[in-house]
């Protein structure tokens, strides 16, 4: 047995309370390398009388990736109290003890010995990492407000294009989409299944995107005014829709009262120390094109990536903190937004976070905060800054085997186990899953046009640990490259629209939320997954509850000799002869078996 490989750390994702009364413990082992584990835990005040080292407890190999086993148990103490350490047997025989002090012998002086077990000195409940329950019955739906419907032409900004009337939308072209198409079309997302909106940002800026913010306080005019998005939100909730706004605040745009300041008045600015300035003079940029703005290069300051036009806010400020916060805390108050999702989260500082956490669920105690992230986000993920993340390594996970074909289903097997050992359950269960949105080509494009094969990738992410969206379009068979292109004009034409994948859509959202709680708290068991057949086979267990899940990739059918006929729950491109399954080439079934 690998020892150096055996990993756990008390007061993490690797142990954890979950409820009230049930603490999550995990533990990591090389694959393969170990035949059994089991917990040895107690009262650590109890040691010496109680003698509780002397009881195994068999921890359940709960995951795998390609390189590691995921060992997991659910225990608690009635005391509050836990020690605890593993005895861990090799599929080589060896006998080992694995606690606080490292990797020790499985002897009784090691088990008598009270330093040599993890503590979690005492379970506080405030200490507990929660999240927002209702965030895990949402179906949420992207909305580019540029793009999604033109309800008010009297608010369209100078140079407004027909709708639609480019193939291939460029970078600064506007076509009129506001807040009162929104408004017009709540209904159709209701009958679509949608109980959550994500807005792309609202407030004043001057792209088309908003992401180069000029005024936090005011709804962009292109857009409407504030009074209108009140609307918006009243009459969304009156149809059980969340609603949650965008948030950037890692720059400004320069076109900003506070950015205008510095380059009028220079060192001499009182803003000077809101930004991360270099050096003196500030240059402008009010010259360039938006193409040029957004390569520009080493500046005398710091910016994001490197687009020019949006300098990086030092919110390490006192200044700047207080102002993000009237912010955060003004669009909660006056208009009972229940979300935010922040963009470019990661660039800025965790202290800062951890405030706006504050303020936010001072007001609403359920309110879901999400942060862009790209990557593995543990320390935004521990119950003081952020809830969630938007799920692009899950995304892009899924996609390299359903889409693009560059892994094996093993190999997407291993990559999604690993993202959920890295959280908590609690935090797996708020993420925010996507396919596609509007910083990446859109799904059917990513399928080469394929639409069974998109529609497998939808179902496979529906059936996902996780709070899935919708990005708008995709339900009609939207299609566009990288940005800008993956933000074209939503097609209202019904005409022009693939109905047949609108409907599937709606069944889709239909069966997440019959299934919502299973889909949302179920153990996974994956137990069908070959490589050569690009066939996926798992399992969704919670409580009583159990359903069987089969995705096909592969040139040939699937067959499956069942023993009894199951009651199907969902299925796509597959059939039923009695009690003989099959599962056509992009094809998927899900159902019971009693």
């Amino acid at each position: 047995m690998e020892t150096a490989a055996i990993y756990h750390r008390p007061d993490s994702e690797y142990a954890y309370l979950y409820k009230t009364d049930k603490f999550h413990i995990r533990l990591r082992t090389k694959k393969g390398d170990a035949n059994k584990v089991n917990l040895i835990s107690g009262d650590p005040y109890s040691h010496g009388t109680q003698k509780w080292y002397k009881k195994d407890k068999p921890m359940k190999l709960a995951m795998s990736t390609d390189i590691h086993d995921y060992w997991m148990i659910e225990t608690y103490e009635k005391t509050k109290r836990i020690a605890y350490c593993f005895h861990i047997e090799g599929v080589d025989g060896l006998e080992v003890l694995y606690g606080d002090r490292g990797v020790f012998p499985f002897t009784d002086e090691y088990l008598e010995d009270a330093n040599t077990f993890f503590r979690m000195p005492y379970l506080h409940e405030v200490d507990q990492v929660k999240t927002p329950e209702w965030v895990k019955e949402t179906v949420w739906y992207q909305i580019f407000p540029e793009r999604f419907a033109n309800g008010d032409k009297t608010n369209d900004p100078a140079g407004t294009l027909p709708w639609g009337s480019k193939k291939h939308p460029g970078r600064d072209d506007f076509y009129g989409g506001d807040l009162q198409g929104v408004l017009d079309h709540l209904d159709y997302l209701v009958e679509l299944g949608i109980n959550g909106i994500y807005f792309c940002p609202l407030f004043k800026a001057k792209s088309n995107h908003k992401y180069d913010t000029i005024d936090y306080y005011e709804i962009d005019p292109d857009f409407g005014d504030k009074e209108l998005f009140k609307k918006v939100v009243q009459e969304a909730h009156k149809r059980g829709i969340r609603v949650m706004l965008d948030a950037v605040f890692n720059h400004l745009g320069m076109d900003s009262m506070q950015w205008q300041d510095v380059l009028e008045n220079q060192e001499h600015s009182r803003y000077k120390d809101w930004f991360h300035i270099n050096q003196f003079p500030v240059e402008s940029l009010a010259d360039l094109s938006v193409e040029e703005l957004e390569n520009v290069g080493d500046l005398s300051y710091d910016t994001f990536a490197f687009t020019g036009h949006m300098p990086k806010l030092n919110t390490a400020n006192p200044e700047v903190q207080e102002f993000l916060l009237d912010v955060t805390t003004y669009w909660i108050k006056e208009f009972d937004i229940d979300a935010w999702r922040l963009d470019v989260a990661n660039e800025v500082d965790h202290h800062f976070w951890k405030k706006f956490y504050q303020a936010a669920v001072a007001l609403k105690e359920d309110f879901y905060i999400l942060g862009e992230i790209w990557h593995s986000s543990q320390s935004w993920l521990q119950g003081d800054e952020f809830h969630g993340v938007m799920n692009y390594a899950y995304t892009e996970t899924i996609q390299s085997f359903f889409m693009k074909e560059t892994i094996s289903a093993n190999k997407m097997v291993a990559g999604l186990n690993e993202q959920l050992m890295l959280y908590r359950n609690q935090t797996n269960e708020v993420m925010f899953n996507v396919l596609d949105s509007h910083d990446t080509a859109r799904l059917l494009t990513v399928s080469k046009d394929n639409k069974q094969l998109a529609k497998a990738g939808l179902a496979f992410m529906f059936t996902q640990h996780g709070s899935p969206c919708i990005y708008y379009g995709t339900e009609i068979g939207m299609d566009g490259f990288n940005d800008p292109d993956c933000r074209k004009c939503m097609i209202w034409d019904e005409e022009k629209q693939d109905s047949t994948m609108l409907s599937f859509t709606k069944e889709l959202i239909a069966f997440r939320k019959t299934n919502q709680e299973l889909l949302s708290y179920g153990e996974v068991e994956w137990f069908d997954v070959k490589d050569d057949e690009k066939v996926i086979g798992y399992k969704k267990k919670f409580g009583d509850e159990e359903f069987i899940c089969y995705f096909n990739q592969g040139e040939e059918d699937l067959e499956l000799s069942l023993d009894q006929i199951p009651e199907v729950l969902f299925w796509n491109l597959a059939f039923l002869d009695n009690k003989l399954l099959s599962v056509k080439q992009n094809g998927f079934a899900i159902y019971k078996v009693e």
